[in-house]
């Protein structure tokens, strides 16, 4: 592993950390505001649909220009969006513009990190041969899952009563801020700025691409092509059905985890905010250990995301602590020891079929997409008023099903073709676009 590739998990690390904790402070802001329990999963939805929207654009963008320099860029956009949420209560707006404000800077974060994805996935393909590909991401997604930890971790605390009275009475405080939120919005634009100096640091890797088209329409049919040869490839599309259904399944379950621990367990929300951060350090682990997998063993690990479906069917039946943190470890471990196999699968087919910019943005595309679908859907399980231990039942079985549906998929694939595990590992570059 080269000096330049540390940068970049120390650029994610950061960037991630303060996604996660501008998430926990934009759920307090809304809680002091008043506003609907839906509303929060709504907001994730909308950073979801920056990702959706823009797929067709941040690959040939992330493709242009260095990624270093790609990622510092996209970063600033968060920047921005942070500062103006910071901004809510300076705007003179009512409190249902405020809480527009909210959903609007949020979204704007999410263009930003829509756009900053491909460069920091694309950016570690070129880095690395393919033999190397499982240990790099094991290292990025469990520093990754690690900074949601922290990130989750510290906006809970940041909010939390005794720590937002601490901050608020620093002599130089009352001068900048006056809420809770604001305090924890302006800690968390530093660590972005942070992010960005990393950024700044990182190396060229002296790989270019062919010029890149400009023209929107052509760029969308150009999207539709890409698309359509990562779900057409036999070992892309196992992958990507699975990197799919994990992220939508992930970002749906920070939001159940949050309510299982109000209505099931009685937590605040910086309390329950611990309960994400629990989990994550379990996807830690498991992304940790599955860096021993080798890149052609991959598809071995697809059983274990049957058993993070039904592990997550226990949770409306413990309530003791010990029960409810190793539980959530088991479902981290679990979720973090398929994922990352299945991503580093993913990474090198959709490298050697396209480019690295083009690929991840097909991934980030159908990962968000599921998870516009999944927030949707739990958004509207709330708005039904369901209990959450039936909410949870739904989610479980659903995951367990289709991964099983996905093994099957797999079984047929190597069926059909017998050589097909000989494709994992090949060298090169664009080989669908020739």
């Amino acid at each position: 592993m080269n000096k330049g590739f540390y940068l970049v998990m120390a650029a994610q690390a950061l960037s991630s950390l303060a996604d996660n904790a501008l998430l926990i402070a934009a759920i307090a802001l809304i809680v002091d505001l008043h506003g609907p329990d839906w509303m929060a999963p709504m907001m994730k939805w909308w950073f979801a649909l920056a990702y959706v929207v823009l797929a067709a654009f941040v690959g040939a963008f992330a493709d242009s220009y260095p990624k270093g320099r790609v990622m510092f860029a996209t970063n600033a956009v968060k920047v921005v969006g942070c500062m103006l949420m910071f901004s809510y209560q300076m705007t003179g707006l009512d409190v249902t513009g405020q809480l527009v404000l909210v959903f609007a800077a949020y979204t704007l974060v999410g263009i930003g990190a829509a756009a900053y994805s491909p460069a920091k996935y694309g950016i570690v393909t070129e880095m690395l041969p393919p033999e190397q590909l499982v240990k790099g991401n094991s290292w990025i997604e469990g520093l990754t899952v690690l900074s949601i930890i922290l990130g989750t971790v510290l906006g809970g605390v940041l909010v939390s009563p005794r720590v937002s009275e601490h901050l608020l009475e620093l002599s130089w405080m009352p001068d900048v801020v006056q809420t809770r939120a604001e305090a924890a919005i302006l800690f968390i634009g530093c660590v972005y700025c942070l992010a960005a100096l990393c950024n700044l640091l990182i190396p060229k890797t002296g790989i270019s691409y062919p010029k890149q088209q400009t023209n929107p329409c052509k760029l969308v049919m150009e999207f539709a092509g890409y698309v359509r040869i990562l779900w057409t490839d036999k070992l892309g599309q196992i992958s990507l059905a699975v990197t799919t259904l994990f992220w939508g399944a992930g970002a749906t379950l920070q939001f159940i985890v949050i309510e299982w621990g109000a209505q099931h367990l009685g937590y605040r929300l910086d309390q329950a905010s611990i309960l994400m951060g629990v989990a994550a350090l379990g996807t830690v682990f498991g992304s940790i250990c599955a860096g021993r997998v080798p890149l052609r063993k991959a598809l071995s690990v697809l059983p274990l995301g049957v058993l993070m479906g039904l592990a997550v069917l226990l949770m409306p039946l413990v309530s003791r602590t010990w029960e409810v943190y190793g539980l959530l470890l088991l479902v981290g471990a679990l979720s973090g020891f398929f994922v990352v196999p299945m991503n580093a699968l993913l990474q090198h087919r959709g490298h050697v079929l396209l480019s690295a910019g083009h690929s991840i943005a097909v991934q980030n595309f159908n990962e968000q997409l599921n998870i516009l679908l999944m927030l949707a859907v739990y958004s509207l399980m709330l708005w039904l008023n369901l209990r959450i231990g039936v909410i949870i039942v739904i989610f479980g079985l659903l995951v367990a099903i289709l991964m099983l549906l996905f093994m099957r998929w797999s079984h047929l694939n190597h069926k059909r073709d017998p050589d097909l595990h000989k494709q994992i590992g090949q060298h090169g570059h664009g080989q669908a676009l020739r």
